[in-house]
């Protein structure tokens, strides 16, 4: 299982929300390439990058940031918040990002997400987030009555291979992810499935292996020194 460290990038500084909480917001430094740089040099194969303003606001508001991360650290980047149009998600993939992440849109716009595959085929990735049950859009503060579920059956029949499931009442907390909902997943979708939301140990790491997720996300555990990123890597093989 691949672990990959997490960069949320907010007004330019690297951060971290609790439950998806723009009011809850811990800053972890000013720099966001330089946090990237740390885990690449840590060992890091993949960073995952996350424009929280472009989350929000519907459009990228840190692309040079993401750019500059790009340049910088030999990691691969997948980079997600504020692709809205197919636009906007080839110029991301023409900046050097390995793969994109998409969420309202996918679920707003059937036919975008249709050109997005047709584009870039096993490089996207839509991004499932859920709060007690059900999706939730436009950075986490748009409630909806679709079940993650049904909506990653849809995805499936539309050719999307490769999702993150983020439980974001988990996201940013203690307390460990929804160990039950991606055991569910695995069992009952096909598509590869990486998980965002509550890692907070390597004993985490190792359930969501056993599970068959492919990939775990990492975040405040990480700037918090609760996991060691290079021993987490070693573990998670």
């Amino acid at each position: 299982m691949e672990v990959i460290p997490a960069v949320d990038i907010r007004g330019g500084r690297c951060v971290r929300l609790e439950q998806g909480d723009y009011t809850r917001e811990t800053v972890f430094g000013d720099d966001p390439v330089k946090m990237a740089i740390r885990w690449s040099a840590l060992g890091a194969r993949r960073i995952h990058v996350v424009d929280l303003d472009g989350a929000r606001d519907g459009s990228q508001a840190n692309a040079e940031v993401v750019r500059q991360i790009v340049q910088t650290v030999d990691s691969s980047i997948q980079c997600g918040g504020g692709i809205r149009d197919i636009s906007t998600l080839e110029h991301v993939i023409e900046s050097g990002v390995n793969r994109v992440v998409i969420g309202t849109a996918a679920v707003k716009d059937p036919q975008m997400l249709r050109d997005a595959v047709a584009t870039v085929g096993d490089r996207l990735i839509v991004s499932v987030d859920a709060r007690e049950g059900f999706l939730n859009l436009e950075g986490w503060t748009e409630s909806t009555d679709i079940t993650p579920i049904a909506f990653i059956d849809r995805l499936q029949a539309m050719g999307v291979q490769r999702i993150v499931y983020t439980d974001i009442l988990r996201d940013g907390v203690d307390g460990g992810p929804n160990f039950e909902m991606y055991e569910r997943l695995s069992a009952e979708t096909s598509v590869k499935i990486v998980a965002a939301g509550g890692v907070g140990s390597v004993h985490d790491l190792q359930r969501l292996a056993d599970a068959g997720i492919e990939g775990a996300i990492i975040g405040r555990a990480l700037y918090r020194g609760d996991i060691d990123l290079a021993e987490a890597i070693a573990a998670a093989k």
